[in-house]
């Protein structure tokens, strides 16, 4: 297919095929900014707010678990909005690279605003927490995962290729900016800071402040060949037919149904995740049990983002996916038989970390196969409409894992912690607190995994 030259002009890949600088700079190294930001938000936002602020007393414990579920809902149709945007946007960048430079300044700013609560009154502190939290999330935050994930589909029809840049996208966020946010902060950087609301107003600063110069670099190594073909750009189906006919599609909403229950387990494990390490495995602020935990844990991750590529060349995705999804659910099984020594969770951790490799690294992949067959199907394409699903999927599922968790904490009696003397001291956390934790942090993935595997069965789009 004869490809258009207009977008070279405003990227640095000039090659009509996927080059290696593209893979280095555009799918590698320059998602890690945002990425790494995204994570730290996500992974920390509620600790600062539990535990720094103490809100969780707030309104009776109501208003840090309604909130973010309230918050996250509201976002999530932000992100229609900005799907609607993408495809009504048709500029020589291409129209999702458009997005990754916006993105590129509105990431650190409103990353920044969410740690600048001034000292007011506690309806106004509440205030700025909630707007701040929406321009993040709902605003800069979708606007970036919209264009970032688009940017796979868009960049070639070549499946192999196509796969090389999921498991790359993928490995930016996951080995690279997973690690700096998985392992290095809670070891260096937690046990430092404490609860002391200044110094994570610092972290913040230079998290948020990392992300433009490499978001910048994302914008100029990457291209939108799929959206270059000639004739890609001036076809323009209303969005109310994409709509139609996505919904019902059953690919389209099978392909949907997966990502949600896929979400919806990682998320609720994933917020509970530094609760678990504080208070059932190790000690609060220890730095290492989280540590352990994100390293041994994700060692499998490291081998399997480079073996995954090419066994999808052997074995359907389907079938990877099937086994992926029984692996993450016996995995987290494990780690229920002993849920406080260090050994069986590692080695639960390592079976779940298996489990999860498909779906870490190659999802996206299958997502693209769902919008050619799509494209093959309708004769148009609804990239624009299909991701803003995904990313209101990303961001409801993650409402609800900190408001499903914030709810548990306030109605079982968390007990935030101390500064005394300059130290941080941290309480013994009532039975029930505890069982909320073990609760979010393994049961939530076994119940998923078993519902995937249905689903899984059916999606024979390959």
């Amino acid at each position: 297919m004869r490809i258009s030259l207009c977008g070279r002009k405003y990227s640095k890949i000039k090659s009509p095929d996927v080059t290696a600088k593209e893979k280095l700079l555009g799918y590698l190294f320059g998602p890690m900014g945002a990425l790494l930001l995204n994570a730290v938000m996500n992974s920390y936002i509620n600790v600062y707010y539990t535990d720094v602020l103490k809100l969780t007393g707030v309104a009776g414990g109501v208003f840090l678990a309604v909130f973010p579920l309230i918050s996250r809902i509201l976002d999530a149709g932000a992100n229609v909005l900005v799907g609607f945007a993408v495809d009504h946007t048709g500029t020589r960048q291409g129209k999702a690279r458009p997005y990754l430079l916006l993105s590129a300044v509105l990431m650190p700013v409103t990353g920044i605003l969410m740690f600048l609560i001034p000292n007011a009154a506690l309806e106004i502190r509440l205030l700025w927490i909630v707007a701040s939290y929406n321009l993040f999330f709902g605003v800069a935050s979708s606007i970036y995962t919209m264009s970032h994930n688009m940017m796979i589909p868009l960049s070639t029809r070549d499946l192999k290729q196509r796969a090389e840049l999921s498991a790359l996208s993928s490995m930016s966020g996951n080995a690279l900016a997973g690690t700096l946010s998985g392992v290095l902060i809670p070891l260096l950087v937690l046990p430092a800071i404490g609860i002391d609301r200044e110094s994570w107003t610092v972290m913040a600063c230079v998290v948020s402040i990392l992300a433009l110069p490499l978001t910048l670099l994302e914008y100029y190594y990457t291209r939108e060949r799929v959206t270059e073909e000639d004739g890609e750009s001036r076809k323009k189906f209303p969005y109310r037919k994409q709509i139609k006919a996505c919904m019902r599609e059953p690919y389209m909403v099978l392909i949907l149904a997966i990502y949600i229950l896929t979400q919806a387990a990682t998320q609720v494990r994933n917020t509970s995740l530094l609760y678990y390490c504080n208070y059932i495995l190790g000690t609060y602020n220890d730095g290492i049990t989280p540590a352990i935990l994100q390293v041994l844990g994700g060692l499998p991750m490291g081998i399997g983002m480079f073996a995954i590529v090419p066994l999808t060349r052997k074995v359907k995705k389907r079938t990877l996916f099937l086994i992926g999804s029984a692996t993450t659910a016996v995995g987290n099984a494990i780690c229920l038989l002993a849920p406080d020594v260090m050994g069986v969770v590692i080695a639960g951790q390592l079976i779940r970390s298996i489990g999860g490799i498909p779906s870490t690294f190659i999802f996206m992949a299958l997502f693209a196969d769902v919008l050619d067959y799509f494209e093959a199907k309708h004769g148009f394409r609804c990239d624009g409409f299909a991701m803003s699903l995904y990313g209101m999927i990303t961001t409801a599922m993650a409402g609800l894992g900190s408001g499903l968790l914030n709810l548990i904490l306030s109605g079982t009696g968390y007990i935030a912690p101390v500064m005394e003397g300059g130290v941080t001291v941290a309480a013994e956390q009532p039975a029930a607190v505890v069982n909320g934790i073990l609760g979010c942090f393994n049961s939530a993935e076994i119940i998923g995994g078993a519902l995937l595997i249905i689903l899984y069965y059916f999606c024979k789009v390959e």
